[in-house]
Order: structure tokens, then sequence, then C-alpha cells
């Protein structure tokens, strides 16, 4: 299969890398500025005592010429408009596109653009982020990729796409409830993020407080009441799992978008949280500890934009 990876940061970077050490035939869509990083110093991954350097295949989005049998969709939310046009014309009539992107209100968006049948769900557990160098810095063994039909119905297509996905360093699995396994990761997403971002802190140093952990507790309680009145109930397994991550004792692990929280960067509050808000609240769920961090972030969110515009209108 010839393989489109949109984005080579922190996820998109990882598994195009692990994908093309495994000799897959990979391409990844960038912009400019990427491109220009990426030409300079290569895909570079370290951390846990790896150092990788690749030359990966690279493409503009005004210098695609063909579709791809399979688009990796790997961007955040706030640039996937600008993701979907410049992957538009990567997409033919048999192309699967799989985002991978947190949260569910993308799949509509790429739904109402390229319909049902191409678009996958799917989902990735990994534990990276992008230095000052541009390059990806491993902070887990964390790695994996669970897809499949969100219709549930068989596809030919996905044998091909499950057979190119194995055996390149990271877990796969062609899961018969793809619907399932994406509430169930948004769950387990939300819940880190509620915590970490709303107490300012690592997962230990929450958990080591007074009321730490039923705290933590409680908000993963409220996400996965959402889920279970959606019609997605999290499997007990992934909700042992999620109560399990967020009470570990000393754990230094935070979400990427507290990481992003504190270094003064945008952050994914409305496609993470907001929406899990606003669909607990469709649906009659009490979701007050996830409506108080929404409210938090948003605050944030409009005092950093605010200081994007008056740096903007500054005179030079």
């Amino acid at each position: 299969m010839r393989i489109l990876v949109v984005g080579a940061g922190a996820t998109g970077g990882y598994f195009g890398a692990r994908l093309i050490q495994a000799g897959r035939d990979v391409t990844f869509l960038v912009r400019p500025g990427r491109a220009v990083a990426l030409r300079e110093r290569g895909l570079r991954i370290t951390g846990l005592g790896e150092q990788t350097v690749l030359e990966p295949k690279l493409v503009l989005a005004s210098e695609i010429t063909a579709p791809y049998d399979l688009v990796v969709l790997t961007v955040k939310e706030a640039a996937l408009e600008t993701a979907i046009a410049d992957l538009a014309p990567a997409v033919g009539p048999d192309t699967l596109i799989m985002p991978v992107l947190n949260g569910l209100r993308h799949v509509d968006v790429l739904v109402a653009r390229f319909g049902e049948r191409a678009v996958l769900g799917g989902l990735v557990f990994v534990a990276s982020t992008v230095d000052a160098n541009g390059d990806i810095v491993r902070l887990d063994t964390l790695g994996s990729m669970i897809y499949g039909a969100r219709d549930g119905q068989p596809d030919p297509r996905l044998d091909e796409l499950h057979r190119t996905l194995s055996g390149a360093g990271f877990d796969t699995e062609l899961s018969a409830d793809i619907n399932t396994e994406m509430w169930a990761k948004w769950v387990f997403i939300a819940s880190i993020c509620a915590v970490t971002c709303l107490m300012r802190g690592a997962i230990g140093e929450v958990e080591a407080v007074p009321g730490g952990v039923e705290f933590a507790e409680a908000v993963v309680a409220e996400a996965a009441a959402v889920a279970a009145a959606a019609g997605y109930p999290v499997p007990a397994a992934n909700l042992a799992r999620a109560r399990a991550t967020v009470t570990k004792p000393g754990s230094p692990f935070a979400s990427s978008l507290y990481r992003d929280l504190v270094a003064g960067h945008d952050v994914e509050v409305e496609q993470i949280l907001g929406d899990l808000q606003a669909r607990g609240e469709a649906l009659g769920v009490p979701v007050p500890l996830i409506s108080l961090v929404t409210m938090q972030l948003r605050v944030y969110q409009n005092r950093l934009r605010q200081e994007w515009a008056e740096q903007a209108a500054a005179p030079a």
C-alpha cells in the first residue's frame, strides 16, 4: 500500500518512522516549514536510549499528483480544515482515510467531505513530544494503533491495511467494534486531561494529596457515564486501566494537553473536553468536573488568543 501520513509531529512522525523502518512505502504530507526542517536534520526520534535518523519521502499539498491507498491523518483538530484541503488530491475512490485525532468531532467532518466508505475509525496510544529542534522525543514505551470499519462490515481493503501496518514495531489491532474503542480512548484521554489540567500537576502529584485519588476516580466516572449514555459503555478492562492510570502513585505522567498548557501553547479543549461536556449535557448526564476544567481551559485559551492578537497588532 502507498501510505500518506498527514503530519510529521509527535504522532505521525513516530508511527510513520516505524513503518519506514519496516520497509513500508510511506510519504509525509507536511507544510513548507516542516519540510525544510526535515530535509536539513532528517526525521529524528530520541529518548529512551533511541537515536534514529531517517530521510523520509516528503510531499507538499501542491505536489500531490495521484491518490494514495491509505491516508493516516495525525494533525490536531485546529489544523483539520487546512489538512483536509491539503490531502484532498490524495483521496481516490478506493482510498482509506484513518484519522487518529482525539475525540470524535473530526469523524463527522471527514465523512461530510469524503463519504462514509472512505473514513475508518482509528486511534493510537503513544507518549511522545516534539522538542525545540523538531525532533520526536519518546516519553514512554507505549505504542499501538487500532483501526476498523465504523459500520462493522467486512471490507477486503482492511485485510490489506492490517497486513501492511502489522509487524512494524508497534502493536496493531483490526477491531470489529472500533466505535467502542474510540469512545474508550476518549474517556481515557479526557480523564487524564481533566485531572492534570484542573490540578495543574502530573498524575503522581495529584494522587499524593488528600482527596486526589477520589477526585481522579470521579473524573473517570463522569466521562465513562457519558460514553455509556451514548450507547458505547467502556469495557471493564479499559475502565480499570483508566482508573489505574489516573491514580498511580508517583507517576510523572501527564496529558499532552497539559504539556501544551504549561508551555503556553494552544490546547485541544473543545475536541477533548468541550465536546464531551456537550454530549453529556445533551444526554442528561451530570458532568460538573468536566464542565469546570472545560471552562478553565476556555478562559486560558481566550487569554492566549488575546495576547497573540495584541502582539500581532503591536508596532514592529
